[in-house]
């Protein structure tokens, strides 16, 4: 098991970037996939963006390619989100995801949650 905990989340502008940022517990950090989730009001939650634990493969939703990349800091235990050309659909609380399973696309479901950040993009 992993704790994870979210942070960087706010209130932008559209057009704007946020950077969000999960911490993780543990000395296997690199063990694990970690990814991100986001949850709309009334939506479910959808897969965001994924990275391999050595941090040698990642994916992103179609959605998001080109505007989201994530990455991620082993010597640190941590995954980013940088968030750019943010669009009013991106409001959501994100979600990161960790998981010693990796699966490239939507399909992945991680077996440990953070709490979640919320996003607000203004239009």
């Amino acid at each position: 098991q992993v704790q994870l905990v979210e942070s960087g989340g706010g209130l932008v502008q559209a057009g704007g970037s946020l950077r969000l940022s999960c911490a993780a517990s543990g000395r296997t950090f690199s063990t694990y996939a970690m990814g991100w989730f986001r949850q709309a009001p009334g939506k479910v939650r959808e897969f965001v963006a994924i990275i391999s634990g050595a941090g040698s493969v990642t994916g992103h939703a179609d959605s998001v390619k080109g505007r989201f990349t994530i990455s991620r800091d082993n010597a640190k235990n941590t995954v980013t989100l940088q968030m750019d050309s943010l669009k009013p659909e991106d409001t959501a609380v994100y979600y990161c995801g960790a998981d010693t399973r990796f699966t490239y696309g939507s399909s992945w479901s991680p077996s440990n949650w953070g709490q979640g950040t919320q996003v607000t993009v203004s239009s």
